[in-house]
């Protein structure tokens, strides 16, 4: 499983919004934002800050990738 933030940079794009404006918006470290561009696991905490931020829901910055080796069967 891995994630995606595709959601994110988009929403910034149409809101006008740089990666810098959004990083002095939710009050994150560059490195946080490294690991965003890199589509890394950022911690729930993050993801908060950056919703308040945008005032968004999580689904509309992060899509969670499934692979098939990690699917699970519900019984």
């Amino acid at each position: 499983m891995s994630v995606n933030y595709k959601k994110l940079w988009i929403l910034l794009a149409e809101r006008s919004l740089s990666k810098v404006d959004l990083r002095k918006m939710a009050e994150i470290t560059p490195g946080i934002l490294t690991k965003l561009n890199k589509n890394e696991v950022v911690s729930f905490t993050m993801l908060l800050k950056i919703c308040e931020a945008l005032k968004c829901d999580i689904g509309d910055i992060v899509e969670v990738i499934h692979t098939e080796n990690n699917k699970k069967s519900i019984k």
